[in-house]
């Protein structure tokens, strides 16, 4: 299962791209709060879709690459940013 995590600054626009993605049936598509790093204030969070991918194992693959790239140009499309480690 790989995930990816796009963070956008406002609810509205996490909510529309969560809604295009889940329409388009990833495993699992959610809105979540993102705390900015070194960030204590609830204004500093930002709203972030989390998307999980179970259909696709091997991260150094075409399929996965493809992913990273067009979540990453999607994020920044949308005035947002794609980090392609969520966990780590």
């Amino acid at each position: 299962m790989t995930e990816h995590l796009l963070v956008f600054p406002d609810r509205e626009t996490a909510d529309e791209v969560a809604a295009g993605l889940g329409d388009e049936g990833f495993t699992e598509v959610r809105v979540v709060r993102e705390a900015l790093a070194g960030e204590d204030d609830a204004e500093a969070h930002e709203w972030a879709v989390l998307v999980r991918e179970e259909m696709v194992v091997d991260e150094s693959r075409p399929v996965e690459q493809g992913l990273r790239e067009r979540f990453a140009a999607l994020a920044e499309e949308r005035g947002g940013w794609y980090d392609p480690h969520p966990g780590g």
